[in-house]
C-alpha cells in the first residue's frame, strides 16, 4: 500500500514539473502569455506548499532554479 502512496506522490510532483516547464518555455517566447504566467505561479505555489513537503524530500528552490536554468 506504501509504494502505491509513492508512485501517486512521484506522479502528482512530476506533472507539476511538466507543467511548469511547459509555463516557462511558453513565456520565453510570449513573455506577456497570461496563462503560463498563471500556470508558473500556480506551480510555483504550489512547490512551496506543505502539501508539496509531505509528498517529496526534494527543495522545492532547487528544483524551480534547475528547471528556470535548463529552460533558460
Amino acid at each position: 500500500m506504501n509504494e502505491m502512496y509513492e508512485r501517486l506522490a512521484n506522479a502528482i510532483i512530476l506533472q507539476a514539473v511538466k507543467d511548469y516547464r511547459k509555463a516557462l518555455k511558453r513565456l520565453k517566447k510570449h513573455p506577456s502569455k497570461g496563462t503560463a504566467l498563471h500556470t508558473k505561479q500556480e506551480v510555483e505555489q504550489f512547490f512551496r506548499s506543505d502539501w508539496y513537503t509531505s509528498l517529496t524530500a526534494v527543495d522545492p528552490e532547487m528544483l524551480i532554479l534547475k528547471l528556470n536554468v535548463e529552460v533558460i
